[in-house]
């Protein structure tokens, strides 16, 4: 399917705008850029939205109907594990509590490469425990949880089921996986023919890899790529959206099939004529109004089944 008009015009505006491109910017260049790309979106309207420290973690809980015990999504925001924030994200949650009728808890876990690996899965599994723990205080079912996330907050929400489900830990019933970051190798077709031009690039995803895990940590840990993982069988329910132009898309429904294959629940669907970032379009995008909508009800259908 040919590139949709919007974003292709989209593109060539920042073509022509001759920007550097993320891989030769700095974090912090890099992470004022995204924020300032994220400054224009639409931010809806939450009942009441509170900022707190989960343990030692920052985070921002969006509560849609306060006074009433609702479900929970707990939010890993993407940007590579290096430039995203609260901020970045705060139209996407603000969007997702209302759109699934759920508490959504947003994680500002630490950033590389100033906290390389493991310090931003550690944060996430702090906060999803720290939820679990305070579940009742902040109007949620603790039987009814859930984590998601974007590009690497979608790796994140990934590695948090892992860890949960090999230590015990909390129980969740859905990872939501917006075109998820799965494998630290960078030889799959969608790399080859979405390298550059479609707003993630090959040499961006390198530029992220290299501040996450560097030469200190093992590529191929199922902490890193969880597509590498021996086990992938009981683990929660998961919705798993992907893009046609990105370089993530092939790593993503890969590992789709893999929680297929282990005997997961698993919903997949690939948005054509778009590119990694989409889900975030929602001012410009029905594709991107389409993806909230399959997000919503497949967490609402998780959370039902617990109820």
């Amino acid at each position: 399917m040919p590139l949709n008009p919007t974003l292709a015009a989209v593109l060539a505006q920042m073509a022509e705008a001759g920007a550097p491109e993320l891989h030769e910017m700095s974090p912090v260049e890099g992470r004022a850029m995204y924020r300032a790309m994220n400054d224009g979106n639409t931010k809806q309207d939450v009942a009441q939205v509170s900022d707190t420290i989960a343990g030692t973690v920052p985070v921002r809980i969006y509560h849609p109907n306060p006074g009433e015990t609702l479900p929970c999504l707990v939010y890993f925001h993407g940007g590579g594990w290096v430039i995203g924030d609260l901020e970045t994200h705060d139209h996407i949650c603000r969007q997702l509590a209302n759109t699934a009728n759920c508490v959504v808890v947003a994680v500002d876990y630490r950033l590389a490469p100033e906290h390389p690996f493991p310090a931003p899965m550690d944060d996430c599994y702090t906060a999803l425990n720290w939820v679990v723990g305070h579940a009742a205080e902040i109007g949620i079912d603790a039987d009814r949880i859930a984590v998601g996330g974007d590009s690497a907050g979608a790796n994140l929400s990934t590695v948090v089921a892992l860890r949960a489900r090999d230590e015990e830990g909390p129980s969740i019933c859905h990872q939501l996986l917006i075109y998820p970051v799965t494998d630290a190798t960078f030889d799959t077709p969608s790399y080859s023919e979405n390298a550059e031009g479609y707003m993630l690039s090959k040499a961006g995803m390198e530029w992220f890899w290299q501040h996450y895990i560097g030469s200190h940590s093992d590529p191929l840990s199922q902490f890193v790529s969880p597509l590498r993982a021996e086990d992938l069988s009981k683990l929660p329910a998961a919705t798993v959206i992907t893009a046609e132009f990105d370089p993530l898309r092939d790593e993503g429904e890969a590992y789709a099939e893999l929680l297929i294959a282990a005997g997961n629940k698993v919903t997949m669907k690939r948005y054509d004529g778009v590119v990694h970032g989409f889900f975030a379009m929602s001012d410009l995008l029905e594709e991107a109004r389409d993806a909230f909508e399959l997000a919503a009800a497949e967490l609402t259908s998780s959370f039902a089944s617990r109820g």
